[in-house]
C-alpha cells in the first residue's frame, strides 16, 4: 500500500533549467506567431481609411464642411447675443459693460446691482489735494538738500 507522500512526489515532476527554457521559450514562439502579420494589418487599415476618404462623394465632403461652419456660426451668435445683454445690463444699471462676465442675463444683473452697489458706497480712488504735481522744484542737488538738512537738524 502505497502512502500519499509516494504518490505526490511521483506526480510532481522536477525540470532542469534546459527543460524549463525550452518550454517557455517554445511559448513564446508560439505567441509570436499569433501576431506575426500585426504590421502588415497595420499598414492595411492605414491603406482602407485613406482610400475611404478618398471615395467619398463632394456632397459628404461638403455636408460636413456644412456641419463645421454651422456649429461656428451658431457660436458666433451665441457670443453675439451675450454681448447684447450685456450691454443692455450695463446700460441699465450703468455700469461698464466689459466688466460683466456672467452667461444669463440673471447673472449679469446680479453682478451689475453688486458693481453698482460697491461704488455707490464711495469706495473711489482717494483724492489728491495737490493733483499730483511735485512741489519740490529746488534745483540743488539730493547732496546738496541732504547737507542742508543736516545743517538745520543739528543747530
Amino acid at each position: 500500500m502505497e502512502t500519499n507522500e509516494t504518490v505526490n512526489q511521483e506526480e510532481s515532476k522536477t525540470f532542469t533549467q534546459d527543460e524549463l527554457n525550452a518550454i517557455v521559450g517554445d511559448r513564446l514562439k508560439r505567441e509570436r506567431d499569433k501576431y506575426a502579420d500585426y504590421e502588415a494589418l497595420k499598414e492595411k487599415a492605414l491603406k482602407l481609411d485613406e482610400l475611404e476618404e478618398a471615395s467619398k462623394t463632394e456632397l459628404q465632403k461638403a455636408t460636413e464642411r456644412a456641419q463645421q461652419l454651422e456649429a461656428e456660426l451658431n457660436g458666433l451668435k451665441k457670443a453675439e447675443e451675450l454681448r447684447k445683454l450685456k450691454e443692455a445690463v450695463a446700460n441699465e444699471f450703468g455700469v461698464p459693460a466689459n466688466v460683466l462676465s456672467g452667461e444669463d442675463e440673471e447673472s449679469l444683473k446680479s453682478q451689475a446691482k453688486a458693481i453698482k452697489e460697491y461704488a455707490s458706497q464711495g469706495n473711489a480712488y482717494p483724492q489728491v489735494k495737490d493733483g499730483g504735481e511735485v512741489t519740490n522744484t529746488t534745483n540743488s542737488t539730493t547732496r546738496q538738500q541732504f547737507a542742508n538738512w543736516w545743517n538745520e537738524t543739528t543747530q
